[in-house]
């Protein structure tokens, strides 16, 4: 039994415990109130902190769980958003031998198919766009062309029916005559054949369906051999043409093009020479750049150009008014393919005024034969 009082004498409260053992002995057990209420609060706070300390542990035990189970789903939202936004870059990494991983597995899997699938659908799509853009670029050409062709031809086969005609309704009866009608036929039928394959060719060249066929040459022995051929045209024209270099000098391009270059630098220079201080002459030099490039220039006395000619004449068709004394024969074509020729190597050329006459110029790359 328990029996709490009250020690007036001492001031103090205690607790007696008393009883009797199983073999009749008797005890008392006499305890202050204070130690024992001491105990207890002792003993509750320990058991408030065992408690809190339990629950802290379980908490940190359930976060731990819980980020394990929640970070690979996160992961696998983060992976989903990414793939919305066509970004398959973005893979699972946890674990893939449980529930979670398999399914990060697929994703994997999926994302890679879709990436594969979308890529080739691209380049379907740029495949289509590019030749959308190649048939209306040919519909462009097309219609350019025949419309060119229809402008320039105007002229020759109005000559051509109207010598025919006198031909075949006698105007004239003698030889001399018929044979003249006949040469001025020839002539435009000639001149008709020049001119489509000049456009063809330009029209080749212009929008890159014309492969080159480089080779290694010496620039100055082609200028000589252009020299050569238009030597009976220089000499009617009256006209002091020189070279100025005689070692070679070896450029890499295409000799076929190169040629048609320098044949329309040349001609166009004895058709617009003039002379000029007492002098008519064209001057032809190859010159060394510091870049590795070779400039060829054609000079010829006449007169300069306006800022408006030299924007002019690279155009197709375009002629120089005959009333400067220059000729205004020819295609129109010439300056256009040499334009369209070095746009395709990205190489230089123009045309300058200098004292007392222009000069036209391009450049082609240098090479070493010993390499």
């Amino acid at each position: 039994k328990i029996l709490k009082y009250y020690d007036p004498i001492e001031g103090t409260s205690y607790m007696d415990c008393y009883g009797s053992l199983s073999n009749g002995t008797f005890f008392l057990m006499s305890t202050p109130l204070e130690a024992v209420q001491d105990s207890a609060q002792i003993s509750n706070q320990f058991f408030m902190f065992t408690c809190l300390g339990g629950m802290l542990l379980a908490l940190i035990v359930i976060s731990v769980i819980s980020n394990r189970l929640t970070r690979p789903l996160l992961q696998l939202a983060e992976i989903a958003d990414h793939m919305a936004n066509l970004d398959f870059t973005s893979k699972y990494t946890g674990d893939l031998n449980n529930e979670i991983g398999l399914l990060g597995n697929s994703m994997n899997s999926m994302s890679e198919q879709l990436e594969s699938t979308i890529n080739q659908l691209q380049t379907a799509n740029e495949q289509l766009k590019k030749d959308i853009d190649e048939k209306i670029q040919i519909d462009e050409v097309r219609k350019e062309f025949f419309s060119n062709v229809s402008h320039e031809l105007k002229t020759p086969i109005a000559l051509i029916q109207g010598y025919a005609e006198g031909l075949v309704e006698n105007v004239n009866n003698d030889e001399e005559s018929r044979k003249f009608y006949a040469e001025v036929i020839l002539d435009e039928a000639d001149k008709m054949d020049k001119l489509v394959k000049q456009l063809l060719e330009l029209m080749k060249l212009e929008y890159g369906k014309r492969e080159f066929n480089n080779t290694k040459f010496d620039i100055v022995s082609l200028i000589k051999e252009e020299l050569r051929k238009c030597d009976v045209m220089i000499k009617e024209q009256n006209i002091k043409a020189t070279l100025k270099n005689e070692a070679p000098i070896y450029v890499e391009a295409d000799d076929f093009y190169i040629e048609q270059v320098v044949t329309n630098y040349i001609t166009n220079a004895i058709k617009y020479s003039k002379e000029i201080n007492g002098k008519k002459e064209i001057k032809i030099e190859v010159t060394e750049e510091l870049d590795g490039m070779a400039r060829i220039s054609v000079y010829n006395t006449g007169d300069n150009f306006t800022e408006d000619e030299m924007k002019k004449i690279w155009g197709r068709f375009y002629k120089i008014d005959s009333s400067r004394n220059r000729a205004s024969g020819g295609t129109g074509i010439g300056l256009s393919l040499v334009k369209a020729v070095m746009n395709n190597y990205d190489n230089k050329y123009g045309v300058q005024n200098r004292v007392d006459g222009v000069e036209f110029y391009f450049e082609l790359k240098m090479v070493n034969l010993e390499n």
